[in-house]
This record gives C-alpha cells, sequence and structure tokens, in this order.
C-alpha cells in the first residue's frame, strides 16, 4: 500500500476546481478532497449532480460511493453547475482548474472537442494571474496549444498550462490515483514543478516531459500500443481457428518462462479509450502527413471481429436441422469489461456483437445481462429485453454469447447451466473462460471458444489436434457429448 501524503497548510494550490465529473474527474475530485484538497466539482448535467450532492456516484467504482459520501459530508468536496470564483461566498477561490471533460468521437469519426472548448470558455471567464490550468482529457495531439491555450491568452492574464492525462484503469482508480505515475507536461520548468508538487499529494512518483504535445501524445501511444497488441492477439486468434489449433494453448504455452513473449489472450477490444484514442492517434498523424498504418490496422481487425464471430455461428446453425426459426439469443457481460468489474458501457464490444446477430439472425429473440450495469440501462442502450440472474440467461436459450469476462461467468458450471439451454444450444465464449470444458457439455450441447472454434476433442477429452488435420474453409469440428463422437458440418 502506498501511503498517501496529506496536504500541508502552506501548500499553495490548497483549492482546486475540476470541470467535468464523469469517470476521470469525479474519481479525481474525490480523491483530491480526501486527501485534504478544497474541491469545487463542476458537473452541467442535472440529474447527475442532483446524486453526487446526496453522495451517491452515477457509475460504479469500488469503495467510490464511501469515499464520495465522507467527502461531501465533511464539505472538502463541493459541487455546482458552473465554475465559483469566490463571489459567492462559497469556499475559497480556485487558484488550480483541472479540465476533464469527455471528447468524444463524432458520427463522422473524428474527435469532438466542443466540451473542452466550453470548458476552456468557461476558465477564461474567471481565470487571474498566476492560475495553473491542467488538461486531463484524452485529446488530438495539438489541442491544449491550439484550443485552450489560446483562448486563455486572449484573457491578458499570466497564467500556467500543463496536460497531465488520466490513465487509471476502471475498476482501480481510486487505488492507482496513489500508485501510477503521473505525467507531467508543460513548456516550462516551473510549470512542470508546481503540477509535479500538486500531484504529489497523490501518488509518490510524477514524470515531467519537455511539451504540452509530449504529454498529448504519451496518452494516446500508451492505448494504441494496448489496442495494436490485442489486435494481433486476435489475428493469431483466427489463424488458430482456420488451422484447427487452440489460440489459448498456442498463446500460454508460447510466452510461458519466455521472457521475450508476452502475447495477450484474444477477445473482444473496447471501451471508452480503446475504441477512440487510436483514431484519434491517426488522425493526428495524418494532419502531420504522417499515415499510422499498423494503428488503422489494428482498429479494424478489432473492429472486425464481432461481424467475423456473428457470420461463424450462421454457418454452424445452418447445419443443424432442429434449430428454430425464431431462436432465443442471450448476450451475457454487456458492460465494457467484466475484470476489473465495470458497469460503463461506453465503447462496449457487446454494441456491434448485438448489431451483428441481429443482421445474421433477424427473427431471432436477443436478450441481454450483465453482471454489474443496470438492466434499465442495458434496455435503453442496446434495445433489447434483459434478463436479471445467470440462470434465466441459460433457461431456454438456443444460443449464449459471453461477451465479457466478469468472475460470475469464469467460475461458472457451464455444463450444468448448459443443461438448461435448448438441445442443440451453442455457447460461445468471446474470452476462453473455460479450459477443456467442451468434452464435459451435455448430449446435443456446443461450447464454441474464439480461436479455437474448429478444435476436436480428442479421447481423453483434453483439447487437441491431430498434426494432420488441415481443415477445409468453413468446415467445423464440435463434439457431441461426453464420450460423443466429433460431428463434422
Amino acid at each position: 500500500m502506498v501511503r498517501v501524503e496529506k496536504l500541508p497548510s502552506s501548500f499553495r494550490d490548497r483549492t482546486v476546481c475540476i470541470i467535468g465529473l464523469g469517470y476521470v474527474g469525479l474519481t479525481l475530485a474525490v480523491t483530491m478532497a480526501d486527501s485534504g484538497f478544497d474541491v469545487f466539482g463542476v458537473e452541467r448535467q442535472g440529474a447527475v449532480l442532483d446524486k453526487l450532492r446526496r453522495g451517491e456516484p452515477h457509475f460504479f467504482e469500488p469503495r467510490l460511493a464511501e469515499k464520495l459520501a465522507r467527502v461531501v459530508e465533511k464539505g472538502t468536496l463541493h459541487l455546482s453547475n458552473a465554475i465559483q470564483d469566490g463571489r459567492n461566498g462559497v469556499g475559497g477561490r480556485a487558484t488550480a482548474y483541472v479540465i476533464t471533460v469527455g471528447t468524444p468521437l463524432a458520427k463522422d469519426g473524428g474527435i469532438e472537442l466542443r466540451f473542452m472548448e466550453q470548458a476552456a470558455d468557461e476558465v477564461a471567464r474567471v481565470l487571474l494571474d498566476g492560475d495553473l490550468v491542467i488538461l486531463r482529457s484524452t485529446m488530438k495531439i495539438g489541442t491544449a496549444r491550439a484550443v485552450v491555450q489560446r483562448r486563455l491568452v486572449e484573457t491578458g492574464k499570466r497564467f500556467e498550462i500543463a496536460v497531465c492525462p488520466e490513465r487509471t484503469l476502471e475498476g482501480r482508480a481510486l487505488v492507482e490515483l496513489h500508485e501510477l505515475p503521473q505525467i507531467v507536461g508543460a513548456d516550462t520548468p516551473e510549470t512542470r514543478h508546481r503540477c509535479a508538487q500538486l500531484f504529489s499529494i497523490l501518488t509518490p512518483t510524477t514524470v515531467a516531459v519537455s511539451s504540452l504535445e509530449a504529454a498529448e501524445l504519451i496518452k494516446l501511444t500508451d492505448n494504441t500500443y494496448r489496442d495494436v497488441t490485442f489486435a494481433f492477439a486476435n489475428e493469431i486468434a483466427k489463424l488458430c481457428g482456420q488451422l484447427g489449433v487452440s489460440a489459448s494453448e498456442v498463446i500460454a504455452a508460447g510466452k510461458l518462462g519466455y521472457p521475450r513473449t508476452n502475447v495477450a489472450l484474444p477477445g473482444p477490444v473496447g471501451g471508452p479509450c480503446l475504441e477512440k484514442d487510436p483514431h484519434i492517434l491517426a488522425q493526428s498523424a495524418a494532419e502531420l502527413g504522417v499515415d499510422m498504418a499498423i494503428t488503422r490496422a489494428a482498429r479494424e481487425t478489432n473492429e472486425s471481429q464481432p461481424e467475423e464471430v456473428a457470420t461463424l455461428l450462421a454457418s454452424q446453425v445452418r447445419a443443424i436441422a432442429a434449430w428454430p426459426a425464431e431462436p432465443r439469443i442471450v448476450v451475457a457481460g454487456l458492460a465494457f469489461k467484466g475484470a476489473p468489474a465495470t458497469d460503463d458501457l461506453r465503447g462496449t464490444m457487446a454494441k456491434p456483437i448485438v448489431e451483428a446477430l441481429r443482421r445474421h439472425f433477424p427473427r431471432a429473440r436477443i436478450c441481454g445481462f450483465d453482471c454489474v450495469a443496470a438492466p434499465e440501462a442495458c434496455r435503453a442502450y442496446f434495445g433489447i429485453d434483459m434478463v436479471e440472474t445467470l440462470d434465466a440467461v441459460f433457461a431456454g436459450a438456443d444460443l449464449v454469447v459471453l461477451a465479457n469476462n466478469h468472475a460470475l461467468f469464469a467460475g461458472l458450471d457451464l455444463p450444468a447451466a448448459a443443461r438448461t439451454m435448448n438441445k442443440h444450444g451453442i455457447v460461445y465464449d468471446f474470452w476462453n473462460l473455460y479450459d477443456d470444458v467442451a468434452a464435459a457439455m451435455p448430449d446435443g450441447r456446443m461450447y464454441l471458444s474464439l480461436g479455437s472454434e474448429t478444435v476436436a476433442d480428442g479421447p481423453t477429452g483434453r483439447t487437441g489436434v491431430k498434426a494432420s488435420r488441415r481443415l477445409p474453409p468453413n468446415t467445423y469440428v464440435v463434439a457431441g457429448g461426453r464420450g460423443a463422437p466429433a460431428r463434422r458440418w
């Protein structure tokens, strides 16, 4: 456990204003308020603001509700729909402003900067000489200088500006704010030192870089690197699916005790960062005349996965005589990830998975289930009916798609759950959560996993493939039941 500093009474920037109380802003505001800062949080959405004033967060994050209630009651977190400038008698005036507003992709694929522009204009309205402005949102390279700094310069005030990107993992944000090194990018050593002092109250390590642009690029580079490595794993999974070997076996065996290989396991790649940051990086590079071919190809690989899997499943069921005209399909795990657990639906790959299944099974009754996200939120976001228990996911289902890796799925007795499915039921596992489970499936039910779709079960029940087996395209081999021969369709 990292020891958390408490704010000295003589600290320069004791009062901080955080603009935007979404995931990034609220976790930072609560952490700073709990560390002794006097924090003013600004949120324009009235419904969200009302919940926060009651001490209730508007998303799930471990221990966030407890800490939010504490700092609201203690009075170290003040909440408002506009920046306080000290003239209304509420607390002191902020000397540091942290902008954490959203920067989503627009319909045309470009980054949407209007929230950043609005926040910069709000800060400009109250800016005084000597104030510090920190940008924490994900941005296209050059946004800090061309969009925010330009607006602040027009005020005629003397100010300092820095880019200090957020890099926490959902499900561990309150821990990682005290553990992760904080990147500090600014044009002058004085501003870098000032920001380092501020963040040193939260984390023992700050990393100074020489410019605003360097810090902007670090955030985009980190997330795009992850996207590219996951895309490579998914590409290997496609190859394994055609070759008839297990992707999880190939990847796990290849890196065991071998320090120069660390290939990730395949699976859906989405979320509020990975589904957009590679696009932002590629757009930034294109404006500088650089083609990020690997970045673009990786994103295309990850984005094409839902359609490829839906195509495979549709091909699979065409050979099943008993497959119903109106199958019941359940997509389980709608949040963008399951471990660490979150209720965040932004950028979830479950969305294109549902859409692809609709195209390939137009008469299907598609339902959803999530271990954390509220059913009403999922129903509104996906436009599908929801089931509220894990038992209901499998009962009477023709196809169950496990779309995230929540521990509730990983700990499931899958063969027992599959017995409640219809006789020809199929479980498709995007995350390879189960080891050697295909041979244990009840008679007539099938288990398929990403990158292992054509692996037959040998006589010992262990997943494997004979050296001479090379399957022709669109041929799938699936074990029937315990002791049953493999079926080729």
